[in-house]
């Protein structure tokens, strides 16, 4: 059950996840990892309950705790790759293309568990502007649910975590936002079962209001 905090949040910058939040892949997703599924002999609907949100090797890690984590790393170049080559049905997330041109002079930060080539194509494919600092699967050593890419956000921007707000989907980037020590914004279906500050079906839902002290407003539309 989503969280019954007030419906209004205020932040100095924004740390934003792009598959969910502001990008619709789960076409693709689901592709990619149904093939991936078959060739490991898993059932694919349990694989699709654990991909959203942490990098390719860490879900593998997951559903295959014996095997090495060299054949993850290797699988998942290759997961990236079909990805990356795959924009079939990647369109945005209700609101995003408002949402990004109200932020667009504010301090926001992509944090994504992708890579730079995978967010560049979806991010193009869904006709969005890509935010100047960009946190990408190059930049950390440890996946979501690991806090590592919300604080390097953070601390590229200049603020402190509890100055930030971050955009989530999943359960693994709901985490990684509250270990960081920030609040978070629950965007789409999946994320109302865990618990984020505040939660929203899409991105309609949602005003931004930037004040003269250079804090940012965000209020949930009902």
């Amino acid at each position: 059950m989503a969280a019954t905090t007030p419906a209004t949040l205020t932040a100095r910058a924004l740390l934003l996840d792009m598959d969910g939040t502001l990008v619709n892949s789960d076409a693709v997703v689901e592709r990619c990892w149904r093939r991936w599924a078959d060739r490991q002999g898993l059932d694919a609907a349990e694989v699709l309950k654990v991909v959203h949100g942490r990098q390719g090797f860490a879900t593998m890690a997951v559903l295959l705790p014996d095997r090495p984590m060299a054949e993850n790393h290797a699988d998942n170049r290759v997961m990236l790759a079909e990805e990356t080559a795959d924009l079939d049905g990647v369109v945005p997330v209700p609101g995003a293309p408002a949402f990004m041109a109200a932020i667009a002079d504010l301090p926001h930060a992509l944090v994504t568990s992708a890579d730079r080539a995978l967010s560049g194509a979806r991010m193009g494919a869904a006709a969005l502007r890509m935010p100047e600092t960009r946190i990408t699967a190059e930049s950390v050593g440890a996946s979501k649910p690991d806090p590592e890419g919300f604080l390097k956000g953070a601390a590229a921007l200049g603020f402190e975590p509890a100055d930030c707000v971050v955009f989530e989907d999943s359960e693994a980037g709901i985490q990684a936002g509250r270990a960081a020590g920030m609040r978070v914004v629950g965007v789409g279906p999946r994320a109302a079962a865990f618990g984020p500050d505040v939660h929203v079906d899409d991105l309609t839902r949602l005003r931004v209001e930037p004040a003269a002290d250079g804090s940012i407003t965000l209020t949930v539309l009902t």
